[in-house]
C-alpha cells in the first residue's frame, strides 16, 4: 500500500480511516499502544487489541518521568525490541510515545494515529519526539521518524472546539510559510465550515501536511530549512511559559501574528498581507494580543531550544506562502518586536 507521502528512512504518511490502515501496516508480534485515558474511552477500537499503556493528560506530564514510567511498563509486558510501539492520540502522546519508544532498549520502531489536528498538520509528523525540562518545551529529545502517521479526519469529531480551533493555527502557520492556496481556502472557510465539512478539513490537513513533509524531507535534522517550521513558535514557547492562559495552538497564533507585525516594520512583509494573516486569525477566533509583556517573553526566549549562544533563529514571513530564517540577537529581535 503505498503511503499519501513519505518521509526518510521509510516513514509514510497516510490520510483515511485509521481502523481500516492500521491491521495493514502494523507488523505481526507485540504491539504496546500509548495513549491516554480519554482516547481509551472515546476510541476503544483502536487500543483495545493490544498491550495498553495510559498516561494522564496536559504538558505537566511531558516529562522523563512520564518516559520512565512508560520503559518500566515496557519492561514489564516483556517488550523487546521487536515490539512495536503505536502513540494513539494528540500531540503529547505522539511526542512522549515517539521519545519513549526511540529511547527503549536504544529504539524500538512506532507509528502514530493523532487524534487531535494540531497533531495531524503538525506534532506528529516530522520525527521530532520530545519532553519538557523544568517548564522548558522539548529540551529532551530525539530525532527518529516513525514507521507510519495515520491522519483520520474522523477522529477529530468528538475533539472540543478550543482544541480544534488549536490546530487551525498550525495550519495557517503552514499557508504563511509555504503554500498561498492553503490560505486562500482558510480565508474562503469560516470556523464552522471547517468544522463541519470532511472533505474540506481533508483539504487542510492534506495540504498541511504537504508542507511540512517537504520540508523535512529537505532537512529532517533542522540545520537550515527546517527551521522554517519554527514561524512564532520561539515566541509562543515563551508564553507558554510565562502564562497558564493560552494552549498550544492558541500561543502560536500570538507568536505568528507578532513575527508578521515585525516584519512589517522591518519591510519585509506587505502591511496588505499582515493585515490578511491577522484577519485570519481573529476569523478563526484566535485573540492575538500577547498574554504577558514583551520584556518578560524575551527574558524566556534566550532559553529557547532552538537558540545558538547569544543568536536566536528568527523566522520572518516575506509574503504570504513565503518565509526567511534570520539569525539576530536578542536585543535585536527586541527592537523588531516593540
Amino acid at each position: 500500500m503505498e503511503p499519501l507521502l513519505s518521509l526518510p528512512h521509510a516513514s509514510g504518511l497516510y490520510l483515511g480511516a485509521a481502523a481500516e490502515l492500521l491491521p495493514r501496516l502494523l507488523p505481526e508480534g507485540r504491539i504496546a499502544v500509548v495513549s491516554d485515558a480519554a482516547i481509551d474511552r472515546l476510541h476503544p477500537e483502536l487500543l483495545a487489541p493490544y498491550d495498553k499503556i495510559l498516561i494522564g493528560q496536559g504538558e505537566t506530564i511531558k516529562t522523563l518521568r512520564t518516559v520512565e514510567q512508560i520503559h518500566r511498563r515496557l519492561i514489564e509486558i516483556g517488550a523487546d525490541r521487536s515490539t512495536f510501539v503505536l502513540g494513539v492520540g494528540g500531540g503529547i502522546v505522539t511526542d512522549v510515545a515517539g521519545f519513549a519508544a526511540s529511547t527503549y532498549m536504544r529504539g524500538v520502531p512506532f507509528g502514530f494515529v493523532p487524534t487531535t489536528l494540531l497533531a495531524q498538520v503538525d506534532a506528529s509528523v516530522g520525527g521530532k519526539n520530545g519532553v519538557n525540562v523544568g517548564g522548558y518545551k522539548n529540551m529532551a529529545g530525539t530525532f527518529t521518524q516513525p514507521r507510519f502517521v495515520i491522519c483520520d479526519p474522523s477522529l477529530l469529531a468528538t475533539l472540543p472546539v478550543r482544541e480544534f480551533r488549536a490546530g487551525l493555527a498550525e495550519a495557517v502557520k503552514a499557508a504563511v510559510i509555504g503554500d498561498a492556496a492553503l490560505f486562500g481556502l482558510l480565508e474562503q472557510s469560516s470556523f464552522e465550515e471547517l468544522r463541519s465539512d470532511p472533505k474540506r478539513l481533508e483539504q487542510v490537513i492534506e495540504a498541511a501536511i504537504r508542507v511540512k513533509a517537504a520540508i523535512v524531507g529537505r532537512d529532517e535534522r533542522e540545520t537550515g530549512e527546517r527551521r522554517l517550521l519554527n514561524l512564532g513558535h520561539t515566541l509562543a514557547h515563551a508564553i507558554e511559559k510565562c502564562s497558564s492562559q493560552l494552549n498550544h495552538g492558541e500561543a502560536v497564533a500570538v507568536g505568528l501574528r507578532m513575527m508578521a507585525a515585525a516584519a512589517v516594520r522591518l519591510g519585509e512583509l506587505s502591511p496588505a498581507d499582515d493585515e490578511r494573516i491577522g484577519r485570519l486569525l481573529e476569523r478563526l477566533g484566535f485573540v492575538t494580543t500577547p498574554p504577558v509583556a514583551v520584556e518578560r517573553l524575551l527574558k524566556e526566549i534566550g532559553k529557547d531550544k532552538k537558540s545558538d549562544g547569544a543568536q536566536l533563529h528568527a523566522v520572518l514571513p516575506l509574503a504570504i506562502g513565503r518565509c526567511e530564517v534570520r539569525t539576530v540577537e536578542k536585543a535585536q529581535l527586541k527592537k523588531w518586536l516593540i
